[in-house]
């Protein structure tokens, strides 16, 4: 485990130059799962002539709820596999293969192997995902008042990755000029979905190989324990309270329902962009999934702000506690989804400004940053070491429940704005009903993650 590191030692944005290795592995693995993402409802509900496979809006948004539960319920048994069997780091290693094949398999145009592709995909994310994020945990030793800060520069990683793979998948899927030059080189322009997969997967392949690159760094981070180190950590667990695990559950809760919420980026919001929103800047037309990267590129831009304004606010003893920061980052939802509100029946004239979807995505990375990598800290920090893993793949449970939820909410999406308005009209109310609720039991929850706050 590294601890703070020698003046002597390199590190990476002050922290240990495990983050680093950690942070390119996960933004690659991010990107190919992103890139993928802001295409699949499009591709679903594509014309079969045009190479999709002409589904209902319906029908693709459950499909997409399903895939989006699966990569994240599958996190729990690779969690539990890591933590057993074989390990954290040989655990990211297996997964990260499995989903780059899932990936290529997705190329073959035929049904069965694209949700073949889908399966495997899910997983070796479920063997990816939680691991690599107890990994980040391990980096910092007891309570590390760098743990919070770190997780937060990870989670802008996953960003990076998010931002820079609807840019390139998107253009490879819809793009006229790309279709154009399928054409010239005397292939069906309908194949163009397809080379957007593979883009995915060569994003994995690149993971793969800054992991196996930056190992020296990792050291023993992610290793499965011998019999003697899980005797120790057992003696050290049973001191720990019951009340940790019971505030692991609530944070879970209300993660469900943001990310619920957050969901229909891919799914309903999707549609209002293509639909009903200019997809043209300064004169520049782009593809509809090009707003998938806006909320990573918030992220981005926001990420290094939230960090410093945590830690200034700890070194001035006014720092909020983790439960109030969830509060904040329900409130920022609830403002960011009404938004889309008034941006419903200003479709009523024709197509809206594409500033109505940035301002939306703007406000609820606001509150993303004041949730998620916060959540995962605590998770980690919170959850006995023997089976870090496995509480990781509790937190992604949470976010697999909300990927269905949220693909359920999806199909309530219909092209009349009045529709469209009063689904998010109560979306922003039960975020904003959430908020209340957890900044009144702060000082009950506060109670219950002592000494971790």
């Amino acid at each position: 485990m590294s601890g703070s590191p020698t003046g002597k030692e390199r590190t990476f944005f002050g922290h240990p130059r495990a983050l680093g290795v950690l942070f390119s592995v996960e933004m690659c693995e991010r990107a190919s799962f992103y890139g993928m993402k802001a295409i699949l409802a499009l591709f679903l509900v594509t014309a079969v002539a045009d190479g999709g496979m002409g589904l209902s809006k319906a029908a693709a948004s459950s499909i997409y709820g399903w895939y989006t539960m699966a990569v994240y319920l599958t996190a729990i048994p690779g969690g539990l596999i890591a933590d057993r069997w074989l390990g954290a780091r040989r655990s990211v290693l297996i997964g990260g293969l499995i989903i780059a094949v899932g990936h290529f398999v997705m190329v073959l145009h035929a049904p069965f192997f694209i949700f073949a592709g889908l399966a495997m995909i899910s997983l070796g994310t479920g063997l990816l995902k939680p691991n690599i994020s107890s990994m980040v945990g391990e980096v910092y030793g007891g309570h590390d008042n760098r743990r919070e800060q770190g997780f937060t520069i990870f989670y802008m990683g996953i960003n990076v990755g998010a931002a820079v793979a609807p840019v390139v998948c998107g253009f490879l899927a819809q793009h006229p000029w790309f279709k154009s030059f399928l054409s010239w080189l005397g292939l069906d322009p309908s194949l163009s979905w397809h080379f957007a997969f593979a883009a995915a997967g060569v994003a994995m392949l690149a993971g793969l190989a800054q992991y196996w690159w930056g190992g020296r760094h990792i050291q023993s981070i992610g290793a499965l324990r011998t019999a003697q180190s899980e005797k120790a950590v057992v003696a050290e667990e049973d001191k720990r309270n019951w009340r940790h695990y019971l505030a692991i559950g609530v944070l879970c809760f209300f993660s469900v329902l943001f990310f619920c919420i957050t969901e229909q980026g891919g799914s309903s919001l999707s549609f209002f962009a293509q639909e009903m929103t200019r997809n043209t800047a300064f004169g520049f037309e782009f593809p509809s999934t090009w707003f998938q990267a806006v909320n990573p590129l918030c992220v981005i831009g926001l990420s290094p702000l939230f960090a410093w304004l945590w830690m200034s606010l700890r070194r001035k003893e006014i720092e909020p506690s983790s439960s109030f920061k969830f509060a904040i980052g329900l409130l920022f939802l609830s403002v960011g989804t009404a938004l889309m509100v008034p941006a419903a029946y200003a479709a009523v004239s024709g197509k809206v400004s594409p500033l109505w979807l940035c301002a939306v995505y703007f406000l609820q990375v606001m509150g993303e940053l004041c949730l998620s990598p916060v959540g995962l800290s605590k998770v980690t920090e919170l959850a006995p070491r023997r089976y870090t893993g496995l509480a990781v793949g509790l937190w992604f449970l949470a976010s697999a429940m909300a990927a269905k939820l949220g693909g359920v909410l999806a199909g309530f999406y219909s092209e009349d704005p009045n529709v469209i308005a009063a689904l998010f009209s109560w979306l922003a109310v039960a975020a904003l009903v959430g908020a209340a609720i957890m900044a009144l039991t702060t000082p009950a929850l506060r109670k219950l993650m002592k000494p971790v706050f």
